[in-house]
């Protein structure tokens, strides 16, 4: 910030473009099906995302009753060795995220028992559903195993989702106007 050049000038432009086509836009509340889930969570990662760092991007959206209420697009802190890690460490953060929710709602009067949490990544739901050492996943910290722990006491639960349907997909990386705007869809974001 202290010596912007050409190329930050440009992204600066581009924000405020966008921001400026989306005033109009908002996220719409709704009444929805008592039977729902109140709250649900989408992961996703972009394995070494980066190009400087090699370090992947993690991103998470939950929704309560439909609409989306949080969500967060960050690099991670470590360089991931594998999509199944970059995407584990998403899942991780995703259920950090999840515990912190279910408890602010149930102080809220709104009581739900496990939390589903979607994730595109086959590999990931298989390592945080089964505790099998395999030689292809060792390198991934124990410390990242506590999704295990929440998995088999039920608090959440993790569900394949088709990455065509993830929402959290449009905080990981560039997609076309068409995908971009179906992922604001999932999420209850009215265009007025």
């Amino acid at each position: 910030m202290a010596n912007p050049g050409q190329v930050l000038w440009q992204a600066l432009k581009w924000v405020l473009r966008y921001l400026n086509g989306s005033l109009e836009g908002g996220l719409k509340y709704t009444r929805t099906d008592p039977g729902r889930d109140a709250l649900e969570g989408y992961v996703d990662a972009d394995y070494a995302g980066n190009i400087d760092t090699r370090k992947s991007l993690s991103g998470f959206v939950f929704t309560l009753f439909g609409t989306t209420v949080t969500w967060k697009a960050n690099q991670q802190s470590v360089v991931a060795l594998s999509t199944t890690q970059a995407e584990y460490i998403a899942l991780v953060e995703g259920v950090k995220e999840a515990i912190w929710l279910k408890g602010m709602i149930g102080e809220m009067g709104i009581s739900q028992g496990c939390v589903k949490i979607h994730c595109d990544s086959q590999s990931a739901i298989h390592l945080a559903n089964h505790q099998v050492y395999h030689e292809r996943t060792k390198h991934i910290d124990i410390r990242l195993h506590f999704v295990r722990d929440m998995i088999e006491t039920k608090e959440i639960m993790v569900e394949k989702i088709a990455s065509e349907e993830n929402p959290a997909d449009m905080f990981t990386k560039s997609l076309p106007r068409a995908k971009f705007k179906h992922c604001l869809d999932l999420i209850n974001f009215i265009e007025e």
